[in-house]
């Protein structure tokens, strides 16, 4: 039975979101086909699809790095779209139970343990520790309202309605880019403004211009470029670069339709088929089309104060001079390869791929003709590289890195999500139990090919690796899809290293409370 009829409005939706009706076809075969799940093989480890670089080698890696930054290769790419929602989740949840924050109540709450009383009573205590303290005394000022009075006369609703409202901060509704992260003596700066600093440790070219790229949402994009309008002079005479900085928004056409639980199309209360947005996923049409060449890639809430950012830095670069090294030698042999496939060039670029870049070369492969040979080693080598940053798994959610077998019987080495493995599996779940790292999305990218040409990016994706969820829309369940991951399924034709980075380098702001930890704080509180 076809599950899709569309009547007249509903093709009308579908043109106003730029979204095909053969592709929702195929939308909705995915829902019905057999499990995406990945096969796990084993975690990778230390000796096993985790490099560690040793100190010798540092010198070497940070000239590769150089020379590149000094030649201006390097381009840096933030999602920075998703809501900060579930920073302030806990708050946000008893702001809704207005009961809670009567003063008596709140108190007997957390004497009962109550998750949310306990909390939002967590931070009371530390509000002013917190770098966006004045500016929600500002707010409170402009209606003559006190910080101090509210708290000390239990007016704790509506010190959150400043909060986490329009009424004032709006924080409950903002972007992570735009909230206040750190504190310094002079000046506080939002997740952004780190991402605009930070860059000018290892994304510098010798002209001293630092080249990002933000995907923000379209409703805040506005704020964004006013943002960076007010503290882009203030940054480019202090460091004494010129920032070249470029937006983008997730497009609609990339929205995926859901289902409901028998996987046919989900209507909402107006009869609309009902589209959600498809994930981080999504996001490699932005990155394809910036046409770059060397690119990291890195989450906007990862950053910390300015005393860490050179071990990051030092490891941004290393990572990055590893790449150059792999680029260089895999475009070399192509180029080789092109012209003079002889078997003596054969045999070092088989030994290159098996050894440097992991790849999977299958056991019979010597006794294949010279030019199937030739054919399986240009294919394998003439892909996008990413050398991507491992830390020891300390219990943080997250990808994970692993020797995943595909449909064709082939290992390669993937960043795995939980939501890929078949965890009812007792096999499976002991693999992904077995990590020992974790990838924190610390990626640099190599995005052209030996002569130059941009990858497209779209030809590297493993269409199979979605993750299908549970949600609901208007209190009835429906089924979402995601489309693959950035930088698990969207990269899984890449050619994969994994290297191993120390903790530090990994600062991730996921709830409030997380800027109470150390590399979030000003030096007065160490």
């Amino acid at each position: 039975m076809d599950e899709l009829r569309l009547s007249d409005a509903d093709r009308a939706q579908l043109k106003a979101m730029g979204i095909g009706e053969v592709q929702v076809r195929e939308q909705l075969q995915i829902f019905t086909a057999a499990s995406a799940f990945l096969t796990l093989t084993r975690s990778a480890r230390i000796g096993d699809g985790i490099l560690q670089i040793h100190p010798e080698w540092i010198p070497h890696y940070l000239g590769k790095h150089d020379q590149a930054s000094r030649e201006g290769r390097f381009q840096k790419f933030v999602p920075a779209s998703g809501a900060a929602s579930r920073m302030f989740q806990s708050l946000l949840q008893i702001y809704y139970i207005p009961q809670y924050l009567q003063c008596d109540e709140l108190y007997l709450r957390v004497e009962q343990g109550v998750a949310i009383a306990c909390d939002f009573v967590r931070f009371l205590d530390s509000i002013r520790d917190f770098p966006f303290l004045e500016d929600l005394e500002c707010c409170l000022l402009k209606d003559g309202l006190s910080l101090g009075r509210l708290m000390n006369e239990g007016r704790f609703h509506l010190l959150l309605d400043y909060f986490l409202t329009g009424r004032g901060l709006d924080y409950g509704s903002l972007p992570k880019g735009l909230i206040k992260f750190h504190r310094y003596h002079a000046e506080r700066r939002t997740a952004f403004e780190e991402h605009l600093v930070e860059s000018i440790h290892y994304a510098r070219s010798d002209s001293a211009v630092c080249n990002l790229h933000f995907t923000v949402s379209p409703e805040h994009d506005p704020r964004f470029r006013t943002l960076l309008d007010q503290v882009r002079p203030h940054h480019s005479e202090r460091y004494g670069v010129e920032y070249v900085v470029g937006f983008s928004h997730q497009s609609k056409s990339t929205d995926t339709i859901a289902v409901n639980l028998e996987n046919r199309p989900f209507r909402d209360l107006q009869g609309r088929l009902h589209f959600r947005p498809s994930g981080h996923g999504a996001l490699l049409s932005n990155l394809n089309a910036l046409n770059g060449d060397l690119v990291f890639i890195k989450n906007i809430d990862n950053v910390a104060q300015d005393r860490f950012k050179g071990e990051t830095a030092l490891w941004k670069k290393l990572l990055a001079g590893y790449l150059v090294e792999l680029q260089e030698a895999a475009h070399d042999l192509l180029r080789h390869l092109k012209h003079d496939p002889s078997e003596n060039l054969l045999s070092k670029a088989e030994t290159y791929a098996r050894e440097r870049l992991l790849i999977d070369v299958p056991t019979d492969f010597a006794g294949w003709s010279n030019d199937r040979r030739l054919s399986f080693l240009y294919t394998k080598l003439n892909r996008p590289i990413r050398v991507c940053g491992v830390v020891p798994n300390e219990g943080e959610p997250g990808g994970a890195p692993f020797w995943v077998r595909d449909s064709s019987g082939s290992l390669s080495l993937q960043i795995v999500e939980k939501a890929q493995v078949d965890t009812s599996s007792p096999e499976q779940r002991t693999i992904w139990s077995s990590s020992s790292h974790f990838n924190p999305v610390d990626l640099v990218c190599g995005m052209r090919d030996h002569e130059g040409k941009p990858f497209d990016l779209h030809k590297h994706v493993d269409h199979n690796a979605v993750f299908i969820s549970k949600k609901s829309k208007d209190g009835r369940e429906l089924k979402a899809l995601e489309l693959p991951g950035l930088w698990n399924g969207a990269m899984a034709d890449w050619i994969t290293v994994f290297i191993e980075v120390p903790r530090i380098t990994f600062n991730p702001v996921k709830t409030v409370y997380d800027l109470l930890r150390p590399e979030h704080l000003p030096d007065s509180r160490q």
